[in-house]
């Protein structure tokens, strides 16, 4: 599964003239097999062993690209940095207080909210995001020991 949606995206890539370098194949690699909503140090640190003249500012630059391109969305949470999901369908998050891990999470229920929200305040609505906030199972199962 996740090697037809990292051809897809390098497919998207090529539509847009962009060269598939080695570490941009990797960095797509990278979260499309983590799912785990990385930030740019994060793939940096995993991948800075296989391309050890790769720097922060190619992550970063590279992710700018994805998601012009519109293969990743960039998920901002206040203060801390921005965390990279490869999923770009509508989808919420549930977030770990502890470990920050991030959970895909869709509920059809709010499919509608969009367009209830702009029959009740007359806004051209154009999109929506929510957070849920717990602790993991992980997490919990940790502080009972």
């Amino acid at each position: 599964m996740a090697t037809e949606r990292i051809q897809q995206a390098v497919n998207a890539l090529k539509t847009t003239r962009v060269r598939m370098t080695p570490q941009r194949h990797a960095i797509l690699e990278y979260l499309f097999e983590s799912m785990s909503h990385p930030t740019a140090d994060e793939i940096y640190k995993a991948l800075e062993g296989k391309f050890p003249n790769m720097s922060v500012a190619t992550v970063y630059n590279n992710l700018r690209v994805f998601k012009d391109v519109g293969i990743v969305k960039e998920l901002t949470y206040g203060d801390s940095s921005s965390r990279f999901d490869c999923v770009t369908t509508e989808h919420y998050h549930v977030i770990c207080e502890e470990c920050e891990k991030i959970v895909d999470f869709h509920y059809p229920g709010l499919d509608e909210v969009e367009t209830l929200a702009e029959h009740v305040t007359g806004f051209q609505i154009e999109s929506h995001r929510m957070e849920i906030y717990g602790t993991c199972d992980e997490c919990l199962e940790k502080k009972k020991h």
